[in-house]
Parts: C-alpha cells; structure tokens; sequence
C-alpha cells in the first residue's frame, strides 16, 4: 500500500488521508536544519484538550491527519501563542476550546470548503457541552470570537468577503492566532513545500515555538503508531 507521501507526491490523495510510518520516518528525518536538536521549554504552560471521536461529523477523520491528534495540538500550540500575546487566562481557555474542535466538521481531508464555517455553527449550538467536557466555563462574550476564528480558519485573508472582512475585525486577534497555531501543525504533512509559511500570518510567532511544534508532530505521532491511544500519544509528546 503506498504510503501518505507517496500518494501525495503522485497527486492521488484520497478523502481519508491517515499517517503512516513511512511518511512520519521522511518527516522525522527531514527536521529542518535551523532547528535545535532539542527545543526550548516554553515559557508558556500548554493546554493540551483532545476533543472526543464522536464529535467529528465523519467517524473515520477522527484518526486522519485533520483528527484528534491535529486538533489536540492545535490546541497546544493555541495557547502557547496566547501566553505569548498575553490573551488572559480565560481568553487562552476560549481559544484553544476554538483550536480543539475547528476540524471536526470536516466532510473528507481534501481541501472541503466551508468545513470552518460548518464547525463554528456546530459549536455555536454546542458550546456548553463542548465546555463542560473540557473543563472550561466560557463566558458568552468569548463564544462569539471563538466561533468566528473557527469559520475564518480555512480561508486565506486574501479571500476574505466584504462580510468576513467586517467579521473579521470583530475577532481579528482570536482569528489571527488560530490561523498561526493550525499553521504551525502543518509538519505533519507528507511534502515540505506544505510546511508553516509564517509569512502568510498576521501575528508575531516566537522564534522557539517552530521547533516545539516539528516535535509535538513527530512524537505524538510515532507515539500513536506504536499503539498508544491518542490521549497517551499526545500527553507523552507535551
């Protein structure tokens, strides 16, 4: 069976793109050369939430490369951004509540536009069940940025409607960081030229949290591999 990179190298990805070890071993070893050999500690404590499997509109996405371990480091990575752009603690909560669950409308891995928009109606409807799992009570006047930033994610500011513009600047910094922690995971993806391009965003990333995000990939990945679930994948990695 040809693996993830294989497929995408021959431009024949498929709806359900899951990793696998070949992929991960080329992404493992293609750490770019910039990188410490290990990263710094963050300055920052993650938040580290793992969003259920039965929360995804397709169970089968739950274990793909936009699943559960994609938006628990998202998460990871949200709030580490926060720390740096002194969101307060209840503001980090409501962003990486955001970043947890901003994939899981998605219909197939491919590009599926409008999956942003489909997941911030569904957590508009779902807000406090989707609070009370993770353990975070969010204020009202939080669920709307956090839904915003959601809708946001997947369209490139250049696309942005006269209407999202204008919704936009009602949530510019939530939307800013959301668009920078689901860029920063795109390590895990099987060509290089589909890596984190800071330039494309809006906001400061730190020159440490790169580096952090190649090893959050790389570790909870293999981890899952061998057989951990994706709760003790992820809780090893961070």
């Amino acid at each position: 069976m040809p693996s993830l990179r294989e497929l995408a190298e021959g431009r024949r990805l498929g709806d359900h793109q899951a990793m696998d070890q070949a992929t991960l071993d080329w992404i493992t070893a293609n750490r770019p050369p910039s990188f410490p050999d290990r990263p710094a500690r963050p300055p920052h404590a993650p938040l580290l939430l793992i969003p259920p499997t039965d929360w995804f509109a397709d169970a089968r996405l739950a274990d793909s490369i936009h699943g559960v371990l994609h938006g628990a480091r998202v998460s990871v990575l949200a709030s580490l951004l926060a720390g740096e752009h002194g969101l307060s603690r209840e503001g980090t909560a409501a962003l990486s509540v955001a970043a947890a669950v901003h994939d899981c409308r998605r219909r197939h891995d491919r590009d599926d536009v409008g999956h942003g928009r489909r997941a911030a109606r569904w957590f508009a409807r779902h807000h406090q069940t989707v609070s009370r799992a993770f353990g975070h009570r969010l204020s009202m006047g939080l669920i709307a940025p956090a839904a915003t930033a959601m809708a946001l994610h997947d369209v490139p500011y250049g696309a942005f409607s006269s209407e999202q513009v204008r919704t936009y600047e009602r949530a510019r910094q939530f939307t800013d960081l959301l668009k920078a922690a689901d860029c920063l995971d795109r390590y895990r993806l099987p060509l290089d030229r589909w890596w984190p391009d800071t330039t494309r965003l809006r906001i400061r990333v730190p020159a440490w949290l790169p580096p952090v995000a190649f090893d959050l990939v790389t570790t909870s990945e293999q981890h899952r591999l061998d057989g951990a679930s994706p709760a003790e994948a992820l809780t090893h990695a961070v």
